[in-house]
């Protein structure tokens, strides 16, 4: 049975879904995983940057190989501790931010996402299963061992139950990606 690790923290700019997870793994290794296209596309999807403009594409590649991508804008990024990204989706830009540290108990990985008009109650379940199947590959055996049945809808009311009280707003558009 999977478990919900997701909570819901006060960030810079409003509430946000933070997870954690802890790897027997050099940062650099966990730090390949979130920005080598090779790595990533092992548990999530792959990073594609278009010549000659730089703009940056994500495609979810867990579930097809034909996803489309999402327009991103790398916001900061500091290898191989932080990483903040804004992507488009269909339903509005998502902000999303990750960081890793060296700690006593090993490689901390934090993940977080923006809380706007999305549902929580999907979005909480699906972080929860791409970060478990992160978690299977860093630990030499195969995402696809993680089955995304056990996680939805078993764990929506869950993270339903974190969601702001009176919602929170939409995200607004932010610099560089257009709606």
């Amino acid at each position: 049975m999977v478990e919900a690790t997701g909570t819901v923290a006060e960030g810079e700019h409003g509430p946000e879904l933070v997870f954690q997870r802890v790897y027997d793994a050099p940062v650099a290794t966990v730090w390949a995983y979130v920005a080598e296209s090779d790595k990533l596309e092992t548990w999530i999807g792959r990073w594609e940057t278009e010549e000659p403009t730089g703009r940056v594409l994500f495609s979810m590649t867990a579930e097809s190989d034909e996803a489309e991508a999402a327009e991103c804008l790398v916001r900061y990024c500091s290898p191989p501790h932080r990483l903040v990204v804004d992507s488009r989706t269909p339903s509005g830009t998502w902000h999303l931010s990750l960081g890793i540290q060296t700690t006593p108990h090993g490689t901390v990985l934090t993940f977080a996402q923006r809380l706007g008009a999305d549902d929580i109650g999907s979005i909480g379940p699906g972080w929860d299963y791409y970060l478990d199947r992160l978690s299977a590959v860093l630990g030499g055996e195969s995402a696809s061992d993680i089955d995304w049945d056990d996680y939805y809808p078993a764990l929506s009311d869950h993270y339903a139950a974190l969601a702001p009280e009176g919602g929170v707003a939409p995200n607004p558009p932010q610099d560089g990606l257009e709606h």
